[in-house]
């Protein structure tokens, strides 16, 4: 323990003082941000079956280094080393999105693990219009570019790095923490293990309105940490659309996505299918044999009421044949919230968040799990099948500049869609600083 701490604090003290030296000019060539970020999560005992009916503790730690140059006009590139460790509650089972996204980031430890998080480049090209000022932070160079332009980026990101942001449900270091709050619950983006990918996307900004579309590598497996290299064969597919307007002087953005998936996965359908023909219980792992789609929708909207009032909202669905490959167990999604900062209580760079989501399942997915079936993330054999509704709340005090520590609430009816399970109450502390 000792030594992990050492390789820790070794971390933190050789970025930190490199993030506070990098200056934010008007136009950077460079710059130089780092993060860190502690969640410690209690979870209280409840009810019996998969998610552990013992009260339980889950934490994870991670450093980031987000370094950025600009080695030609109009182009960046970056590169994220990490440390990383972290455990979560009953191996990432029993619920169908998780109480902390952070924790698919991080290596499961102790030891902590260094790895590079990202390493990509971003090519920008201006066609006039309005000047738009971009600031100085992680992965963005401080600058001004065309509000009619394209981007592409490419390289080893994360999906979310681009696609569904959201300015009040998004940073999971932050904001929300629980899966289907800080993105959409059914999409079913390419990934790792740990949410990451190589590929590409192409962004195209016209004034208030943008246009991105992007493809990624699949991992090899549901859950697996290797990519699957064949991008052409095997791939994630997003399309997305976005406007931004004002309302009452106030602004808000409207984005609609749809993602395709094709890798080799199993069908509901075909498990039951084939325990009919030659019995026993249906498992995914005897059907995944060939190739298949996945794709769903989703739309995602944010609001300011007054500068310090906003709210969000979300809604998503998957056409939930397939088993679960990269994300959340979650067919259908809605979440919303809202997110108030401090300035009435003269607290300004304190927040505080408020939203509940509400997860379901295709028909056949529910079929498989009464039936017996396991998916990734869930199963408790032959359920009482309802709804999954999440309720989270937290506030997020700035103890001094660049420093954030949160408290944390969310509590969760019926579990992994579970009539019979829980009610799961899980309390949180997040310690945060940036540079």
């Amino acid at each position: 323990m000792l030594r992990e701490r050492r390789i820790c604090l070794w971390y933190v003290g050789v970025l930190l003082p490199v993030a506070c030296w990098a200056q934010t000019p008007q136009s950077e060539d460079w710059n130089a941000k780092f993060q860190a970020t502690y969640i410690w999560q209690y979870k209280r005992p409840f009810g019996l079956n998969s998610l552990s009916s013992e009260r339980e503790k889950s934490y994870s730690f991670s450093a980031t280094g987000y370094l950025g140059l600009r080695p030609w006009t109009g182009g960046e590139f970056y590169i994220n080393p990490q440390v990383s460790q972290g455990t979560s509650f009953s191996d990432e089972k029993g619920l169908g999105a998780f109480t902390s996204g952070d924790l698919s980031a991080a290596h499961d430890g102790p030891p902590p693990t260094l790895s590079l998080t990202r390493i990509f480049l971003r090519q920008t090209w201006g066609f006039g219009g309005a000047k738009e000022d971009i600031e100085s932070d992680a992965n963005q160079l401080a600058g001004k570019v065309d509000r009619r332009r394209f981007v592409l980026t490419a390289g080893y990101m994360y999906v979310l790095d681009l696609f569904d942001d959201n300015a009040f449900s998004h940073d999971l270091r932050t904001q929300f923490m629980n899966w289907s709050l800080f993105t959409q619950g059914a999409y079913q983006y390419a990934a790792d293990a740990y949410g990451r990918t190589w590929g590409l996307a192409l962004e195209y900004y016209y004034d208030d309105w943008a246009i991105r579309a992007g493809r990624f590598m699949q991992a090899k497996l549901p859950g697996g940490r290797s990519l699957d290299t064949r991008i052409l064969r095997h791939y994630g597919d997003q399309l997305e659309v976005e406007r931004r307007h004002e309302i009452a002087g106030q602004p808000g953005v409207v984005r609609l996505l749809a993602f395709h998936n094709r890798a080799v996965m199993s069908r509901f359908q075909d498990a039951l299918d084939f325990a009919a023909a030659n019995g026993g219980t249906p498992d995914i792992d005897d059907v995944r044999n060939r190739e298949q789609v996945k794709y769903g929708f989703g739309l995602n909207v944010e609001q300011n009421l007054t500068p310090d009032v906003s709210v969000f909202a979300r809604a998503s669905w998957s056409d939930g044949r397939t088993a679960t490959y990269t994300f959340a167990e979650v067919d259908r999604s809605v979440s919303a919230g809202a997110s108030i900062r401090g300035s009435a209580w003269a607290r300004r760079e304190d927040t505080l968040g408020v939203g509940v989501a509400r997860n379901a399942l295709s028909q056949v997915h529910r079929e498989y799990l009464a039936a017996g079936g396991l998916g990734v993330f869930i199963g408790d054999g032959r359920i009482d099948y309802r709804p999954e509704e999440i309720f989270e709340t937290y506030y997020s005090v700035n103890v001094f500049k660049n420093a954030w520590v949160t408290f944390d609430f969310q509590r969760i009816r019926d579990p992994a869609y579970n009539a019979d399970r829980g009610p799961v109450t899980v309390e949180s502390l997040r310690m945060h600083i940036e540079f």
